[in-house]
């Protein structure tokens, strides 16, 4: 049976869900080693949720560090469908101000060390990743800034970057000749990630600062993020319970079935080992 229907990761900032009822914590072990932290399950909104903290209680890992396998493979372990994520980003667009929230529909990778696929050794996969985020709980949470009065921008190009630097002004003034809106370091091996395990994902963007384009922020220090997180912070409690209690029971979207025609190897050809490993993503292709 699953423990929990909704997941939700907590971001910079945001190392706890209050309002979670009937808790309990439940420590997983993976094939790819060990989530951030304990998973918190419970009853929120009168929904099963399951909140992980990105960073760990108390921020303790870099972005470069995180074990994004682990995180949405227990995700999956936990069974669930959906993930809601809580994001710290910078804005590379004037009309996205710090304080504001954003939901990007598209990434671009800048990241060059971390590991984006549950696939290898012997199991090939190509996903499809023209829309790496779930529409539907796009939808769900853009209806949920409103309810909260939040200004709110849907859509936009997310640029994920390696840190754990912030960019330099030659790189920042880059991305915006790219056209792109924000400026990250996690959400997007969480989103390729979560399509893998099939899970539907979408992001929740606290917009801290604007990079360090803009003449008048020249810089970008952990001061003046923490500053507006705190914040933010508020505002995304609120939009998550909103979005949590609005959340369709049923899934009528593609990402559930990510996988059908993702499996390129020969299915004769896939070692046990690896039929083993990957059992709960990709169990009932393989017979």
């Amino acid at each position: 049976m699953s423990q929990a229907e909704i997941g939700i990761i907590g971001g910079s900032g945001l190392y706890s869900l209050p309002g979670i009822e009937r808790v309990r914590e439940v420590r997983l072990s993976t094939p790819f080693g060990k989530p951030s932290d304990a998973y918190v399950l419970g009853t929120f909104e009168g929904r099963k949720v399951a909140f992980l903290a990105r960073h760990g209680r108390g921020h303790v890992i870099l972005p470069s560090e995180l074990n994004f396998r682990a995180n949405i493979y227990g995700f999956k372990k936990l069974g669930v469908e959906r993930i809601i994520s809580v994001s710290a980003v910078g804005s590379l667009r004037e009309d996205y101000r710090p304080m504001d929230m954003a939901l990007p529909t598209q990434f671009v990778d800048r990241t060059r060390q971390r590991v984006s696929t549950f696939f290898g050794g012997g199991l090939v996969a190509h996903i499809s990743f023209d829309t790496p985020v779930c529409p539907t709980v796009v939808s769900v949470l853009e209806n949920a800034t409103m309810q909260t009065g939040v200004p709110c921008h849907r859509g936009g190009n997310y640029v994920c970057i390696e840190g754990p630097a912030f960019s330099t002004q030659a790189e920042s003034h880059l991305y915006r000749s790219w056209n792109m809106d924000l400026i990250g370091m996690t959400s997007l091996p969480e989103a390729k990630l979560a399509r893998e395990a099939e899970i539907c994902y979408a992001v929740l963007a606290m917009v801290t600062d604007y990079d360090c384009w803009h003449s008048e922020h020249a810089a970008v220090t952990v001061n003046q993020v923490i500053e507006y997180l705190t914040k933010n912070v508020e505002h995304s409690k609120r939009i998550v319970a909103a979005a949590v209690s609005s959340m369709p029971r049923e899934r009528n979207c593609p990402c559930h079935s990510a996988l059908a025609h993702a499996i390129l190897t020969d299915h004769k050809k896939v070692s046990a080992a690896a039929k083993r490993k990957l059992a709960l993503l990709v169990g009932k292709y393989l017979t």
